[in-house]
């Protein structure tokens, strides 16, 4: 919705999105399952783009509930006009880029085609929902729902006798509301997750008026911060710090509520010694709660370093393990075998089920690009580009597919953030680069190979190496901050980096994270590589000459509504090729 207002309200350009759902909203319009709610609090899961639209708002809850948050987008769209630019209820199915006309062709799921200029993908790095392929699923008499595609009239429970199958963030949100209504509720668990106390309340208005006087301030400590937030500042390193000292202040955060024990050791994501400190004092609090030993030992997270993965909060869901119709089952090591009609196979044991309830995940960060057929230069298609995992830069381009973007996709902070904080940095420096393209007259542009290289974060062994429980894939969620993700990404605000020829940038960015930390930011190669625009086959040179974006549609034809005439947008001319740092910049002369 950001780009929209962006690239439409800001620059001029005309803007055509394509939902495959009936509203706004993105994730909050699919996942409505019970006790759906953002793990970001409320006054900062918010836009910071314009500062009315921040200080009017108003937030009931510390951590909003999906309705509260559908309504919020429904309110922006609404204040902005966006939902004029969306063409709802519609899919792509694909996108193809024409090196002579050097514009995407995009078709969807209705028949229609729409040439574009540039393609930016703003499909949600979990959105793409995933059932596991288990024998025997169809052949279940009763109901089948999944956590990411959640029925919006929803699913009363009441009497019936339900499974659970994964304790993901959505496993967990949901199952002590599921267990409230049904008759019994048996969860199957493969993989036990950290998950803190949110100790949600309602939200007073002093604490409202007080937080958004200091917006400005809030807001750019966000920017540089780890991950999109502002946190408790650590106490120390583990090993520098009296254990009395860090065993209060584990406490004190805990009661608080919320993700920030992670953040309390400077080294908790860099020292095992260190996590495992942070990492036993949660086990230990899940042994306290939960009252059946056996039950206790499976709940207790050991698979991965604790902060590594996305920290999930939960409102009483280890106390639900102690009602008595609810039960915990361990596919870990006896996976489930088979769906009958009447329930679930596990160990040759037969479970009989009324519902049951997959929050099995999505196939994460590649899933809704692969499944569209996106095709770059020599008709490569984006699939085969991450056969062997993503490759990209930044998580904003990939080598190959020229006028291509891709907002929070693969290789940047993205789900490991305050995703609205990532969602505007990748916006303002897509639009403030977009604007470089149109006032330089280049038609084209594309990423090296080696800075692509240079660019794309390597994943380590504490990185999520499998962003999928049934896909094994490289891992995506790359543990890095904010701020550094910010402090790579080129700006065209002030000079070109060290060693360019471009021309003179357009001059400073209205306001992006990219040159709000110009201070933090190392001189790095551009990595885009700008081609001049090619000639027909059968015709001289008949280059594109960019007129101010009003003058133009996104498919790079001119607007009879402005007045533009045909030789205000095109005109004879002879391409030339400049190199510098890490990429070609084609200019028309």
């Amino acid at each position: 919705m950001y780009a929209i207002h962006r690239l439409r309200d800001r620059m001029g350009l005309d803007v055509h999105v394509i939902e495959r759902g009936d509203g706004v909203g993105g994730t909050w319009y699919w996942n409505r399952y019970p006790g759906a709610r953002c793990d970001v609090e409320s006054l900062f899961y918010s836009y910071s783009f314009d500062d009315t639209l921040q200080r009017e708002w108003r937030w009931s809850e510390r951590y909003p509930a999906q309705p509260e948050i559908l309504a919020y987008a429904d309110h922006v769209a609404d204040r902005f006009d966006l939902r004029r630019s969306i063409q709802f209820s519609t899919s792509v199915t694909s996108a193809e880029f024409d090196e002579l006309a050097d514009t995407w062709t995009i078709t969807t799921d209705t028949g229609s085609r729409i040439t574009a200029r540039y393609l930016v993908t703003a499909v949600g790095c979990l959105s793409s929902w995933q059932i596991p392929d288990l024998p025997g699923l169809d052949t279940f008499a009763g109901d089948v729902h999944h956590t990411g595609n959640w029925p919006h009239e929803g699913v009363d429970f009441t009497g019936k006798r339900v499974a659970v199958v994964g304790t993901g963030s959505s496993g967990i949100q949901s199952i002590p509301v599921i267990a409230a209504q049904a008759e019994h509720l048996t969860v199957f668990q493969r993989t036990a997750h950290y998950s803190m106390p949110a100790r949600n309340r309602p939200l007073t208005d002093v604490e409202q008026q007080d937080t958004k006087a200091q917006y400005d301030t809030l807001r750019s400590l966000a920017r540089i911060s780890r991950a999109g937030l502002v946190t408790d500042a650590p106490i120390g390193t583990a090993q520098d710090t009296d254990p009395t000292i860090a065993h209060l202040e584990l406490e004190r955060r805990w009661w608080r509520g919320g993700t920030g024990i992670a953040g309390v050791f400077t080294d908790t994501v860099t020292s095992l010694e260190a996590n495992e400190v942070v990492a036993r004092f949660v086990r230990d609090k899940v042994r306290t709660l939960v009252d059946d030993p056996a039950t206790a030992g499976l709940l207790e997270p050991r698979d991965y370093p604790i902060g590594t993965r996305r920290m999930v909060i939960d409102t009483d869901y280890y106390a639900t393990y102690n009602r008595p119709n609810v039960e915990l089952v361990s596919v870990r090591d006896d996976p489930i075998e088979k769906i009958t009609p009447a329930g679930i196979v596990v160990a040759g044991i037969e479970r009989e089920f009324d519902v049951i309830v997959f929050a099995t995940g999505f196939d994460a960060m590649t899933g809704s690009l692969n499944r569209i057929a996106i095709r770059g230069t020599g008709g490569r298609t984006l699939s085969d580009e991450w056969a062997e995992g993503p490759k990209t830069y930044l998580g904003v381009a990939v080598s190959g597919f020229p006028n291509m973007f891709m907002v929070t996709g693969p290789g940047s902070p993205s789900v490991l953030s305050n995703m609205i904080v990532s969602i505007e940095q990748h916006v303002d420096w897509i639009a403030d680069y977009i604007g470089h393209l149109d006032a330089e007259g280049i038609a084209r542009t594309d990423v090296t190979p080696d800075a692509r290289r240079a660019g794309s974060p390597t994943s380590t062994s504490w990185s999520r190496a499998r962003c999928s429980p049934f896909r094994p894939r490289p891992g995506t969620w790359v543990r890095t901050s904010q701020a550094s993700h910010a402090s790579t990404c080129p700006t065209w605000a002030g000079s070109a980096p060290t060693g360019s020829t471009a021309p003179r940038s357009p001059g400073p960015a209205t306001r992006g994270s990219c040159t709000a930390h110009e201070p933090r930011r190392r001189t790095m190669p551009r990595p885009w590589v700008p081609t001049r625009h090619r000639s027909p086959p059968d015709g001289p040179t008949r280059a594109l000459h960019l007129v101010p974006p009003s003058a133009r549609y996104a498919d790079g034809h001119c607007r009879s509504d402005v007045g533009a005439s045909a030789d205000a947008c095109t005109e004879d001319r002879t391409s030339r090729t400049t190199r510098h740092d890490g990429f070609e910049s084609g200019v028309m002369s």
